[in-house]
């Protein structure tokens, strides 16, 4: 850990606090002006951050925004990265870890507003809510009359695929519904009452509805492809509020087109914001931009974590939710 006196640099402002770079795609406009009273935030688009940009131990990653090797070599000084997102395959962790840099994530902030989120889509598509309020605002209900029944959540086998933060939420959501609960994880976790599976397959066939939250690695790249789809069944439903790439989109969209599957819940695409023509119009499939997590209490209890996070960085704290990048 470097001197005491190395953790401060003097703005030409005058003050004493340390710069952090903030780190994103020109897109994302989420504001960190709360910080100021913690770290002076400076970006490499700042006539300044030559000067100061260099020296700043911390980098604060907005969102997904990818950090690779050659941005890292533009951060010659950065200790640690504090990510702002549930997940982080856009970090190259492989070479965080070899320069030795300490990675956070946003950890739990997210996790009750991504579990009701997961909760919500798979009613949605069971029960045809959002396809019901299309038919009635298209007029069809005068003429055509009353729209096909949907199905209940009651009883239903469902199988969570990570039974991390979101995933655990996500199961207790289930449990007043008289759901039957089965998950797949890295690790079997004893203190659960449910099932484990140790293939995702395993888990398909036992199980009505699959909601996808787990992290996306080169594992989990199309966890979910074509022999699970034909595992979960004609009558089969799939909720993914992790990663676009966690399923394999364009056996989901054949499976769908060719009635092998019943439906599915979608926040995230595997080529964000470009989605499958052929899902828009079917009304056994639910879409959202990429917002389960995000709502105005997640977005504060990621910045708490944020600020936790810069104190115990400049105070040789332990971080919170730092990944264990030993392994």
């Amino acid at each position: 850990m470097a001197d005491p006196q190395q953790l401060q640099s003097t703005t030409d402002a005058g003050n004493n606090l340390p710069f952090a770079i903030i780190h994103r795609l020109p897109n994302f406009k989420f504001s960190l002006s709360w910080a100021e009273d913690i770290v002076n935030l400076i970006e490499p688009s700042d006539p300044l951050y030559p000067i100061h940009g260099p020296s700043a131990r911390v980098a604060i990653d907005i969102g997904p925004s990818p950090i690779k090797s050659e941005h890292l070599d533009q951060y010659p000084s950065v200790e640690c990265i504090i990510g702002t997102s549930a997940g982080v395959d856009h970090i190259d962790l492989a070479e965080c870890r070899r320069r030795n840099i300490r990675v956070t994530s946003a950890g739990g902030a997210f996790s009750e507003d991504g579990a009701d989120y997961a909760i919500g889509l798979l009613i949605d598509v069971l029960r045809r809510i959002s396809a019901s309020d299309r038919y009635v605002r298209a007029g069809l209900w005068p003429d055509k009359g009353d729209y096909p029944l949907g199905n209940k959540l009651g009883g239903k086998r469902v199988g969570i695929v990570g039974l991390g933060n979101i995933g655990s939420l996500v199961a207790k959501r289930l449990e007043p519904f008289r759901c039957t609960i089965g998950y797949t994880s890295r690790t079997k976790k004893p203190q659960v009452p449910y099932q484990f599976y140790s293939t995702t397959l395993d888990l398909a066939n036992n199980s009505d509805a699959l909601i996808v939250c787990c992290a996306l690695t080169e594992k989990t790249r199309h966890v979910i492809n074509h022999d699970v789809m034909k595992a979960l069944g004609k009558r089969g439903i799939i909720v993914n509020i992790g990663r676009g790439a966690l399923v394999d989109e364009k056996e989901l969209v054949k499976c769908l087109v060719g009635n092998e599957l019943g439906g599915a819940g979608l926040d995230v695409f595997e080529n964000e914001p470009q989605v499958p023509k052929e899902l828009m119009t079917m009304d056994n499939v639910v879409l959202s931009p990429h917002k389960a997590i995000l709502t105005p209490e997640s977005f504060e209890a990621l910045r708490e974590l944020i600020r936790e996070n810069l104190k115990a960085f400049f105070s040789n704290k332990p971080l919170l939710c730092e990944l264990n990048l030993s392994g």
